[in-house]
């Protein structure tokens, strides 16, 4: 005939050992069980023992049992408590769960086996959601970046736009000058900005009140004489360019 008190006392030994502070007997009234057998409350953290503490997840469980009068060949009574974090669905799940797990073990002491399931459900099920609420906060940050738009800007991108920008620029001042600068000789040609820093710019435009020669050149500006030959002028502007860098560096 089996002792069922006893194999119940050598299991509460049992786990008082191996739990240790986790490990108390409560009254039965603050069991939630409808029993006024001894009840015993078990507290569950998702994180082993060796886990470093700075990465706990902050969840608790308190699992209630009390053996019934032929435990362990008919289940105990079980209920399962949130000390902190655990939500209500949760609880009802893992009851259910235990529940099952404690009719297949019947015939053995199997609340230390209750207490590993418990502990591996609450580890992936609240390791998972820690998990996703990370994913989902680098994926905010992500979004939170700015994408830069546009071409870089390179050493060889610059140089272009600057020649290109300088030409442009030449072309400007080139309009500044007499048509007869424009028709002259290729040799006797200047260029806009020679012409500009000679000082013939300003003179061809200012009126030297005090002089009486009658016969001296007026120069008449037409727009329409430039604009065709704009094209030309900066094409000819970026070769003396390109003839004065390759001048340069066979120098060098």
């Amino acid at each position: 005939m089996t002792d069922y008190g006893q194999e119940q006392e050598m299991e509460i030994e049992a786990l008082e050992a191996i739990l240790m502070d986790e490990f108390k007997e409560i009254h039965s009234s603050e069991s939630g069980l409808n029993t006024s057998n001894r009840c015993f409350l078990i507290t569950i953290s998702p994180q082993d023992d060796d886990t470093d503490e700075s990465t706990d997840i902050p969840v608790q469980l308190g699992l209630v049992f009390s053996h019934t009068e032929k435990y362990p060949d008919e289940p105990p009574l079980l209920n399962v408590k949130s000390i902190r974090g655990i939500q209500v669905d949760d609880l009802k799940t893992l009851k259910e769960k235990l529940e099952q797990e404690a009719s297949e073990n019947l015939g053995m002491a199997m609340v230390y086996t209750l207490v590993t399931s418990a502990k591996e459900w609450l580890s992936e099920r609240y390791s998972q959601d820690t998990s996703n609420e990370d994913i989902e906060n680098e994926e905010a940050a992500k979004d939170d970046v700015i994408v830069p738009h546009g071409e870089p800007v390179t050493v060889e991108t610059f140089l272009a736009w600057r020649e290109r920008f300088e030409a442009e620029l030449a072309l400007e001042r080139a309009k500044l000058m007499p048509e007869s600068a424009l028709t002259a000789p290729k040799e006797k040609k200047l260029t806009g900005r020679l012409w500009y820093e000679s000082g013939k710019a300003k003179g061809a435009i200012a009126v030297n009140e005090g002089s009486d020669v009658e016969d001296e050149e007026e120069i008449d500006f037409d727009d329409d004489d430039f604009e065709d030959d704009e094209e030309d002028m900066l094409e000819h502007y970026l070769a003396e360019k390109s003839d004065s860098s390759h001048s340069s560096r066979k120098a060098a």
